[in-house]
């Protein structure tokens, strides 16, 4: 019994598999981040609540969710975190309409066990199953502004994103109520 048991024990103790290589044909453009490494791979695009808690309308919450990739080769999920733009803002935007499909990305994938960071993906590129063509992850800014069209003007998006200024007509730049942001602003600008 001991001589079958002991190679299950073995395995079971064993230290983890290396991270699977999945820079193999990459085309992903370095963003000179920490721990990125170029990544393509197939995955199911999930709404990531609905992996988690089981909540899950069919349209993957309408692109008010974050999005993830269920990865084909060992069923890992991957945060979509990023698009091509480079503000880190979009991935949810950009893999919203492939909602429960299969699709390849490329893209760089950030996987440091020193920082905690795992599976974290900034995904460039996105191809739908049974297609040749190539979908560049940078629409999100355009969409923005069609969404906004009264926020239109100079200097980034987020100084005129209405949800930002209300956010901080409520709760100040601090985020700690205004007579907070107040007295900083009085210490330190003043």
């Amino acid at each position: 019994m001991m001589k079958f048991l002991a190679p299950l024990a073995a395995l079971a103790f064993a230290a983890p598999l290396a991270a699977q290589d999945f820079s193999e044909n990459s085309e992903a453009r370095s963003w000179d981040l920490y721990a990125e490494v170029p990544a393509r791979f197939d995955a199911k695009v999930v709404d990531l609540l609905c992996e988690l808690t089981g909540d899950c309308p069919e349209d993957c919450g309408a692109g008010k969710r974050q999005m993830g990739l269920l990865r084909s080769a060992d069923n890992v999920l991957v945060l979509a975190m990023k698009n091509n733009q480079p503000a880190f803002t979009g991935a949810a935007v950009e893999l919203a309409p492939f909602c429960n499909q299969t699709v390849t990305v490329d893209g760089l994938l950030i996987d440091d066990p020193d920082l905690n960071a795992k599976n974290i993906y900034l995904v460039q590129m996105i191809k739908a199953e049974g297609t040749d063509d190539w979908v560049k992850a940078n629409k999100w800014t355009k969409e923005w502004a069609a969404a906004n069209p009264d926020a239109a003007g100079k200097g980034p998006w987020f100084r005129r994103d209405p949800r930002v200024q209300a956010e901080i007509a409520r709760d100040g730049y601090l985020g700690l109520g205004l007579e907070k942001d107040a007295a900083f602003i009085e210490e330190h600008f003043e």
